[in-house]
């Protein structure tokens, strides 16, 4: 993935704050299959628990469906 040029510290900051967790994710579950109903669940679970982030959620789940088929 390319990441795109930052312009200050402080977004070279948050992106590594980003990248962390998405590490741990890859670190742990990398080998995991998951199919999109089981990470649709997964994400009304975490809005459910987590209800301020409902917006965010849905934008992810937006352009997820958005993206281009790979064939």
């Amino acid at each position: 993935m390319t990441r795109p040029a930052w312009s200050t510290a402080g977004d070279r900051d948050r992106a590594a704050a980003l990248d962390r967790p998405l590490e741990e994710l890859i670190a742990r579950r990398g080998g995991d299959e998951l199919s999109i109903a089981d990470l649709a669940e997964r994400l009304r679970e975490f809005v459910d628990a987590y209800p301020e982030f409902e917006i965010p959620v849905d934008r992810l789940a937006t352009w997820l469906a958005r993206l281009p088929d790979d064939d």
